[in-house]
């Protein structure tokens, strides 16, 4: 791989691809809608191509694809616009590896597979989502999927890291920088998964040099479960012992959202990951490459925070 388009570039997971395919010294395509933040984040950055367009036009991103070997997915979309750009989008990003003769990387999420009942989710555990958001995820793996692109899909839990400004773990972070409490989006005491976004890049962007990895989708957990009771023991530890936190359950998330607007509303059915333990199974995807070794919750929090101040 000499050149890459990361679509999505300015976004949590995008920017860690950027920045992990530049240390390979791949030369990147960063492509997003917002001028001023792809310059802010990339502008100093020789290896980077800024092109700012909608992905929504097809003819835009065709033409920002173009002597591209590999073009990654990881754009985002607010809830509210899933049902009516969400398959636009992915159509146009085949279209566009299609016309360049590139292959597709697909960032996507756990929504496809459902309640996971306890237990840990594997690539051949059936998809059952039972949500709106989740049927949608699972149309877009399905387009990509029966497309005639060489393409795999990436299904990562929730998302924390450097510019990953939209993740229930930010909102905490945003709060406990300034104050003594913040909100916690789930109950306390049950594990779940985050996973430190420049660990996902790694990940994919290593599967992405692999031929062997086209044609599959692969779940990437996290280092660890983590609960939010032992995430309020981190916080104590490195910002101070009087830092707490309070925990959101889906009956106050319901009540909040009310208030809060449309997209806060939309998340509302998507609760039940935040209730349960949903762990993926990582046996597959160390099959192939061997041990994953994530960074710690402590560095990773750590680092962001950094970020965060910065």
């Amino acid at each position: 791989m000499k050149k890459a388009m990361v679509v999505g570039a300015s976004g949590g997971m995008g920017y860690a691809l950027v920045n992990e395919l530049v240390d390979r010294g791949i030369q990147v395509v960063a492509f997003a809608r917002g001028k001023e933040k792809l310059h802010r984040l990339f502008g100093a950055i020789d290896l980077i191509e800024i092109h700012t367009g909608d992905a929504e036009v097809k003819e835009q991103i065709i033409e920002a694809g173009k002597d591209c070997d590999v073009i990654f997915h990881a754009m985002n979309i607010p809830y509210q616009d899933w049902k009516d750009k969400l398959a636009v989008i992915t159509q146009n990003v085949i279209m566009a590896a299609e016309r360049n003769n590139a292959k597709l990387a697909v960032v996507d999420n756990i929504y496809a597979y459902g309640k996971s009942a306890g237990n840990k989710l594997a690539e051949n555990t059936v998809k059952n989502p039972h949500t709106r958001k989740g049927r949608l995820r699972l149309e877009m793996e399905n387009m990509i999927k029966t497309s005639s692109v060489p393409a795999f899909v990436c299904h990562f839990p929730d998302f924390y890291g450097p510019n990953a400004t939209n993740t229930y773990i930010h909102y905490t972070l945003e709060q406990i920088i300034k104050k003594k409490k913040a909100g916690f989006v789930g109950p306390g005491n049950v594990s779940r998964e985050f996973i430190y976004t420049k660990d996902g890049a790694k990940v994919m962007v290593e599967l992405a040099c692999r031929p062997e990895a086209y044609g599959h989708s692969w779940n990437v957990p996290a280092v660890a479960p983590i609960s939010g009771y032992d995430l309020e023991k981190l916080l104590k530890k490195q910002l101070g012992a009087e830092k707490q936190l309070y925990f959101i359950t889906k009956p106050m998330f319901a009540i909040f959202a009310l208030f809060a607007g449309k997209s806060m509303r939309e998340a509302i059915e998507m609760q039940y990951i935040n209730s349960e333990p949903t762990i993926l199974s990582g046996e597959k995807i160390e099959m192939l490459m061997g041990e994953l070794k994530g960074t710690s919750y402590e560095k990773g929090i750590e680092e962001t925070i950094a970020f965060m101040k910065a």
